[in-house]
């Protein structure tokens, strides 16, 4: 689905609205099996974080300041940034200490186990994404910029909102045993990705952009539901992500509860 932003109207947002009216939810500490079966308790933060701009490091270094070492299982004793960023093929990524990132509390910590970055945000009560890496508060949403050339010649910026699939961590993808996005264990979320994300969604493309896609959410999820009463089960896999259905039953986002204990941090 495409339309045009309406704060800016030199941009297009197109929008994959079978993932985001899927179910899927974050299930670190409750089911999560981390992306390399001999670390289950990493979730997706073994590798570290790689910082796209100065902006993200510069957002990470403010919340540094915040965190103690009650907070932090990790904390190097220093918040210069140094003591816990490292270079890697160029570029800037958070430090990989004993096997996982750094911000990354283990199992048996006294503050919870889970991203440092993220607890202090819950503590605080401000958006984790204000906290964390860019990478780390957008997984798994994918935003891509493609510059679309019309035969007047003419042009827009297409900003794309998807799935971060496998393939978005390119060829390093087939080496993850496990990845949550497209397996229904994750998709036991109460509420669509578009209402469940929502912080994160009008980070990426504005609070105007946001309420456009918040009425085409809402009509493609009405569209399942007319297809599901008239026993349209043919047109299901067209609307429906794979794994939401596999996990809450035809035609239907899942309305499945999650585990009544929640975990106290999200990775």
């Amino acid at each position: 689905m495409e339309f045009t932003d309406p704060a800016d109207s030199g941009r297009r947002l197109r929008c994959d609205l079978t993932w985001l009216t899927s179910s899927w939810t974050c299930i670190y500490g409750s089911g999560c099996r981390g992306i390399y079966a001999d670390r289950p308790d990493d979730g997706c933060c073994t590798l570290g974080a790689h910082f796209t701009d100065d902006d993200d490091i510069d957002r990470v270094k403010k919340a540094v300041k915040e965190l103690g070492p009650d907070e932090w299982q990790y904390h190097p004793g220093s918040t210069r940034t140094r003591a816990w960023t490292e270079p890697e093929d160029g570029a800037t990524k958070t430090k990989v200490v004993d096997g996982a990132c750094i911000f990354l509390n283990r199992p048996g910590f006294p503050a919870g186990s889970g991203c440092a970055l993220h607890q202090h945000a819950v503590l605080t009560g401000v958006e984790p994404h204000t906290l964390k890496p860019d990478v780390c508060w957008q997984l798994p949403i994918r935003r891509t910029y493609r510059t679309v050339e019309l035969p007047d010649e003419t042009s827009y910026l297409e900003v794309s909102i998807t799935e971060y699939d496998r393939r978005g961590w390119g060829p390093g993808g087939h080496d993850l045993d496990w990845y949550c996005s497209s397996n229904p264990e994750a998709h036991v979320g109460r509420e669509p990705v578009f209402r469940s994300c929502r912080g994160e969604l009008v980070e990426l493309i504005g609070r105007a952009a946001y309420d456009e896609l918040v009425i085409r959410c809402e009509a493609h999820l009405e569209t399942v539901r007319s297809a599901r009463r008239a026993g349209k089960r043919q047109l299901l896999p067209l609307l429906v992500h794979p794994a939401t259905l596999a996990a809450g039953g035809p035609g239907r986002p899942s309305v499945r509860r999650q585990p009544a204990r929640k975990p106290r941090i999200v990775g």
